[in-house]
């Protein structure tokens, strides 16, 4: 779709939640990097669904059931489009990012790795691209090695020839940290990894919604992100996977939908991407994603980079500018997510009182604790900005953080 000409006020329109008031304040919502507000375009179309033509897909003769399933089809190709992938067989519709990694983690792992071989993730990376490589790890009495950071919440990549050699196997990183808003510079790590003969995968839950993505460009075997993070419903998301690699991978479930077929001495299973979804998928999630995408595209990446960047901007001079604020994170190259600490305040403590005036942060580890073992803090309150805010909702921050000093300060 073309990119249409509009303003902030009017985008704010279009997303019905920010109008309501929070504690009998405006609401000032900054925890896009937990989850994004969802358009009126997608909530008509899960509403719309569930009225018009609920019933389950690709099972089915009748016309409900060919109704669902083009939809839920189209909607496959119109992620493909996006993501820039060669073909709609490679888009594996998941629950979200955490459940791609796991169904990589082991589906592929447990396919392809070895006693002594080595899975290498990042400093900065999210529990769920954490936990799933440790346990696959402990079970096949491999290594997990982690590409260090600096100061800046920037990863050490001068480094990257210790850590990813011949004995690599896989390397997951994120493509932008959600605690420290750290863009990685992920062709680098893929061009590394392949050129040992090692695959990349890539978790993209923080980028999708920042800028265009092309999986085909960037050559990541892998790439995975979660729908709720990018105006989408939450209970969906995305694995894009090389055809090659996939065809080769074994099934993460068994179920319905997965097989070609059964009897009690023999499965044989389906093509992809239908081999790794197995029963009925959350197909009210998938059509609402491929809304929200066609929003996305609507609305354009330009005017969406350009507002975040000055809404970044922005906010760092602010924070900046208040006595006791410490940024965490200063990477030269950040997406709109700010984390922050206030000198002898407890994040938690200042995250209920910015609550109390209507502005949501989050705070605390972030699903990132050796982030924030490596700073040394217990957590952060993390402002995090999506193309809807504006410069009201930085100046009500302020004026909320200026509050919250004066009353836990002692």
């Amino acid at each position: 779709m073309e990119a249409i000409a509009m303003n902030v006020d009017q985008i704010r329109f279009d997303f019905p939640l920010l109008s309501q008031k929070v504690n009998g304040k405006n609401l000032v919502y900054l925890d896009n990097g937990a989850t994004t507000q969802k358009p009126k375009i997608v909530v008509d179309a899960i509403a719309n669904y569930y009225k018009e033509y609920n019933s389950n897909i690709h099972r089915g003769v009748h016309t409900l059931s060919q109704m669902a399933t083009n939809e839920f089809e189209q909607a496959r190709e119109v992620i493909q489009k996006f993501i820039g992938a060669a073909k709609k067989e490679e888009v594996i519709i998941t629950s979200g990012t955490t459940e791609g990694i796991n169904l990589v983690a082991s589906a592929w792992g447990r396919a392809n790795v070895k006693a002594g071989d080595e899975i290498v993730i990042s400093a900065m990376e999210h529990h769920s691209n954490i936990v799933p490589w440790q346990m696959i790890c402990e079970e096949r009495e491999a290594v997990l090695k982690v590409i260090p950071m600096d100061e800046n919440g920037e990863l050490i990549l001068n480094q990257l020839d210790e850590f990813i050699n011949l004995k690599t196997k896989l390397v997951a990183v994120s493509h932008v940290s959600n605690s420290l808003g750290t863009v990685n510079d992920i062709e680098r790590i893929i061009d590394r990894a392949h050129s040992l003969g090692a695959l990349v995968l890539i978790d993209g839950a923080q980028s999708v919604s920042h800028g265009p993505i092309s999986v085909v460009d960037l050559d990541a075997d892998f790439y995975v992100f979660s729908g709720h993070k990018l105006f989408g419903p939450t209970g969906i998301g995305v694995l894009y996977g090389k055809e090659t690699i996939l065809n080769d991978m074994p099934p993460y479930k068994g179920g319905g939908d997965m097989i070609k077929s059964v009897s009690f001495e023999k499965t044989t299973f389906n093509e992809i991407p239908h081999k790794f979804e197995a029963g009925t998928p959350n197909i009210a999630g998938g059509i609402g994603l491929a809304k929200a995408i066609e929003y996305i595209q609507q609305i354009g990446f330009d005017f969406i980079q350009e507002q975040e960047e000055k809404l970044k901007i922005a906010a760092t001079g602010m924070l900046n500018s208040i006595e006791g604020v410490r940024i965490i994170g200063q990477a030269a190259k950040k997406e709109s997510v700010i984390s922050f600490t206030i000198d002898g305040l407890h994040p938690f403590d200042v995250g209920t009182i910015l609550d109390q005036l209507g502005i949501a942060v989050r705070t605390g580890h972030h699903c990132t604790q050796p982030v924030m073992d490596f700073f040394g803090i217990p957590g952060t309150i993390r402002a995090s900005f999506a193309f809807y805010n504006n410069m009201e909702d930085i100046e009500a921050l302020r004026k909320g953080i200026i509050k919250a000093k004066s009353m836990l300060e002692i």
